[in-house]
């Protein structure tokens, strides 16, 4: 009685696999897109002040 699965609701399997493609598919790319522009714009902003590398 207390273990039946309710009728209407996902299953926790659908429930983890929602939640996988939710990850690989939006949050993976969006985090790494985020991070390598982030890390872009701050070399960036290093040599508007600094200058272009090699120049002394």
């Amino acid at each position: 009685m207390g273990n039946s699965p309710k009728a209407g609701l996902p299953s926790r399997k659908q429930q983890e696999r929602r939640l996988f493609l939710f990850l690989v598919i939006f949050l993976f790319p969006l985090l790494a897109v985020g991070i390598v522009g982030g890390y872009g714009f701050l070399v960036w902003m290093y040599q508007v002040f600094a200058g272009p590398p090699g120049v002394s």
